[in-house]
């Protein structure tokens, strides 16, 4: 059994509003390994940028614990990056001086830092928009700008709360395989927080299925597709299907349809991916 790089270990998160208490999250635990593209999917409400946010250190759960390369999680690290849905971008800001941002609280001398940001900017495909200001990006631009400001740290984990929702289909689809080809490259563990069932199944390595409120794991899907992976093949169906079964269960909410699958034994070595352009 592999050692988990990144943990959530029967982690609860309640709010108190007014004078009611609301559980976002009940007894949750995920285990990541080292290399690994895990993906979080379920309905709005569920939790599951709740969970991401602890996982980040951007909030403590009320119970459970959550773990990072054997160390508590109790606050923001560099070593865990993250990518929000909206790029966050600061508007009087260039696109480099945005990236930097990642590398704020960093001692790197300040040539070091340019050359981070710009082989960052050239990973995410922005080399040429280095003094560009974010009004003038696209808005899948804009998200890659996001996304290399994530990784600009060096981070060995990148957290995406549904940074292509806002995306249409095409501009989407694009940045998925340019985020599973960053994957591939930087050997970065990944945890993406998604409600779009087909984007868990073509990025993911295991899919966490969560029910609604209180957002419980109902079942963890595990996906063994070779990659590059087609969005259309029968064998992407039908993962893509038993993860809408489970997130359909009529069962009550949070009752685990199956019993969520181990981490892997080890992480298979990423092929190289092709990506046409």
């Amino acid at each position: 059994m592999s050692i988990s790089h990144l943990q959530a270990d029967h982690v609860t998160r309640r709010f108190k509003i007014g004078t009611d208490t609301l559980t976002a999250l009940d007894d949750v635990s995920v285990d990541v390994a080292k290399g690994e593209f895990v993906t979080i999917v379920g309905a709005s409400g569920c939790g599951k940028s709740t969970l991401l946010r602890l996982l980040a250190g951007l909030d403590a759960a009320t119970a459970g614990q959550i773990r990072h390369a054997g160390a508590d999680v109790s606050e923001p690290s560099l070593n865990r990056g993250i990518v929000f849905q909206e790029p966050r971008l600061f508007p009087w800001l260039t696109v480099e001086q945005n990236v930097a941002l990642g590398l704020l609280n960093t001692k790197l001398v300040k040539a070091r830092k340019a050359e981070l940001v710009r082989e960052h900017l050239e990973l995410v495909g922005l080399g040429g928009f280095a003094t560009v200001y974010p009004h003038q990006l696209s808005g899948g631009m804009a998200q890659r700008a996001g996304i290399a400001r994530g990784l600009v740290s060096r981070p060995n984990v990148l957290l995406l709360d549904e940074p292509f929702g806002a995306l249409d289909a095409i501009t989407k689809a694009r940045l998925q395989d340019e985020l599973q080809e960053i994957w591939a490259k930087e050997g970065v563990t990944m945890v993406l927080v998604t409600h779009d069932v087909e984007e868990a199944v073509y990025l993911g390595d295991r899919v966490v299925v969560m029910s609604p409120r209180p957002g419980r794991v109902r079942e963890i899907v595990p996906v063994t597709l070779e990659r590059p992976r087609r969005r259309t093949s029968a064998e992407t169906a039908a993962v893509r299907d038993r993860v809408l079964t489970s997130l359909h269960a009529t069962g009550e909410a949070g009752t685990p349809v199956s019993r969520p699958a181990q981490m892997p034994e080890q992480v298979r070595p990423r092929p190289a991916i092709a990506i046409a352009r």
